[in-house]
């Protein structure tokens, strides 16, 4: 009588169809993960250009007067996260980042800057398709306004 030696071929079968399945379920969410984890890593990146901003809302006076190259506001701005640059007009700050929706295409964002009245805080609301509840910024979370058709 001999003793078995190693595994057989319908046990390997077995592990490769489990290491498949458990891949198959994986991908996605990570791939997902990562998208969101890059939105938000693109939002973070632009607090400083917030910032100079809403500098230059103090010192012009008028958010008309701010765009790029204005007031301390950067004429260039890139990262790994933010990788086309971006712009200023008006004091809206609009960029492509990095992360992508499903079919691979960048989540655009958009801060909107309004001063508060009676106080020198600056408020920013962000939009554009960053705002996405599966890839990008949860609708109504980190400043995200939730879209309204009309």
């Amino acid at each position: 009588m001999r003793k078995q030696q190693g595994f057989t071929l319908i046990e390997l079968m077995i592990v490769v169809a489990i290491i498949g399945i458990l891949a198959s379920v994986s991908i996605p969410i990570y791939s997902d993960y990562s998208s969101r984890s890059k939105a938000s890593a693109a939002i973070a990146e632009m607090a400083g250009i917030k910032t100079a901003v809403g500098m230059c809302m103090v010192e012009a006076g008028a958010i008309s007067e701010c765009k790029n190259g204005a007031y301390g506001i950067p004429d260039t701005f890139e990262t790994s996260n933010v990788p086309s640059g971006y712009s200023v007009k008006a004091g809206k700050i609009e960029a492509t980042t990095s992360a992508t929706d499903s079919s691979g295409t960048p989540l655009m964002l958009a801060l909107e800057s309004t001063k508060d009245s009676g106080s020198s805080m600056v408020i920013w609301k962000l939009s554009g398709t960053i705002c996405d509840a599966d890839r990008g910024i949860r609708p109504g979370t980190g400043g995200c306004v939730v879209a309204t058709k009309p």
